[in-house]
């Protein structure tokens, strides 16, 4: 989707909502200050920790809850105070929400005999919709008769029946095991992509986030911290909390020996590299850079910084070191473990890095 084919669907104006705290005299701000666009058929993901304010953001939207201040505005026209059921919305929820006396085909009929649909439309709405999610031949099953990835399909396929504007998704992987997450991942992922259909997706799992997502907004303690595409985000977190949060990250003085039009030269670890600069700094200063695990790299070189490494795990697709360096401990992956590079815990190692990916991050 490129910029000028962008078109806002959905806008968050100045979004405040406040609860009441334990005393009940005073009230706990979950969402504060919240302005933001979606944009028609792109997959946006509220990405944060528990307490961050996405899930209250998610309910906002689909009304659910109602701001204490600010608007909500979908193809510029107010809903701010409209009930869910007049949004043109469909929520997938996290505990799937099924009936459980109801068959399959009934659970995703429900929407649209509630609207009273004709017997023969609401039919081939759901026939299409279980064909398009993998459930045809379920039909007359129970939820008490579906594996936990089927049951997610059904409650996936009651939303899209409904036609709705936006999907909104509530964590809903969260209660599958690993190994079925990794399937409803790249199920919801290529139905979105093949429908074209906007959704808005919670959770606080960084990998979802980055598998799924047109673009992530990362919350932290009611605010937006950065939106941006998973690249953007993890490549150039623009806070520490964003790049701590976001996959792992090494956090490493620098001194700051030059700067110019945008850009600075560091010292790391006893390299002079070069950076792009995003923000003002002094001259001779210490500053923060990030490094990704991945960046770093193990080499028997005494000409390099040396360091002793105290835990070595091997996770089949990569070795993840961490290795003491002076006052700090790195982290740094080897993601071509052949057995004969796998060094020992207690060896001392020199560290390199790529220039490329160092960081600068704010104080």
């Amino acid at each position: 989707m490129n910029e000028q084919s962008k078109q806002v669907l959905l806008k968050l104006v100045d979004i405040v909502k406040e609860f009441p705290d334990r005393s009940g005299h005073g009230a706990v701000r979950a969402v504060d200050d919240v302005s933001l666009d979606i944009y028609d058929g792109e997959f946006l993901t509220l990405l944060g920790p528990s307490g961050c304010g996405k899930t209250t953001t998610l309910r906002l939207i689909a009304g659910f809850e109602i701001p204490n201040l600010g608007k909500i505005l979908l193809e510029e026209r107010d809903i701010t105070q409209q009930p869910p059921n007049k949004r043109d919305m469909a929520l997938v929820f996290q505990n799937y929400a099924l009936f459980p006396h109801m068959s399959v085909y009934d659970n995703v009929a429900y929407g649209l005999q509630s609207q009273k649909m004709p017997r023969a439309q609401v039919k081939d709405k759901v026939t299409t919709s279980l064909s398009i999610i993998g459930l045809a031949g379920l039909e007359g099953r129970r939820p008490n008769q579906l594996s936990g990835g089927q049951q997610q399909r059904v409650a996936l396929a009651r939303s899209l029946v409904m036609e709705p504007r936006i999907l909104l998704f509530d964590e809903p992987l969260s209660n599958l095991d690993a190994k079925l997450r990794v399937q409803m991942r790249s199920e919801i992922h290529r139905l979105q992509r093949s429908l074209g259909i906007t959704s808005i997706y919670v959770t606080h799992d960084q990998v979802e986030a980055m598998a799924l997502s047109d673009r992530i907004v990362v919350m932290n303690k009611g605010k937006i911290e950065q939106i941006g595409t998973p690249e953007e985000i993890y490549r150039y977190p623009k806070t520490r909390f964003v790049a701590d949060f976001i996959g792992r990250a090494n956090f490493l003085p620098a001194t700051v020996s030059s700067t110019q039009n945008g850009s600075a030269s560091l010292t790391v670890m006893g390299k002079q590299i070069d950076t792009r600069a995003p923000f003002e700094i002094e001259v001779g200063t210490v500053v923060t850079v990030m490094l990704r695990p991945e960046a770093l790299t193990l080499r028997v070189d005494a000409s390099l910084p040396q360091g002793v490494i105290e835990q070595a795990m091997y996770l089949g697709t990569e070795i993840e070191y961490m290795v003491r360096l002076d006052d700090i401990v790195i982290t740094i992956v080897d993601n071509d473990p052949r057995k004969q590079h796998m060094f020992a815990e207690g060896e001392t190692i020199g560290i390199d890095f790529i220039p490329e990916a160092v960081h600068l991050l704010p104080d």
